[in-house]
């Protein structure tokens, strides 16, 4: 047996669920046992940070982290701050 956790956090709050699985079991069994609402919705997923694909066996210990969606591109965002900010001559 193998100790996980899956973890769905927001700004605000996050959802967290501790597994006890078989060895050899993947990202997305793991997943799929914690059955926590939003995951769905997650466009990617991690490993203690690191991008994973469901398919990728779990070891014990791993933190598997639901990647939420970004609400606006980051380099958008600098751009706005650079026009935004006053100009220096």
């Amino acid at each position: 047996m193998i100790r996980v956790e899956v973890v769905l956090a927001w700004p605000d709050r996050a959802l967290s669920r501790r597994l006890a699985l078989a060895d050899g079991a993947t990202v997305g069994e793991a997943i799929a046992m914690a059955a926590i609402d939003g995951a769905q919705d997650c466009p990617a997923v991690a490993v203690h940070g690191v991008v994973a694909k469901p398919d990728q066996p779990l070891r014990d210990g791993d933190r598997i982290e639901l990647l939420r969606p970004l609400l606006a591109d980051p380099k958008d965002n600098r751009r706005r701050r650079a026009r935004a900010a006053p100009q220096s001559r």
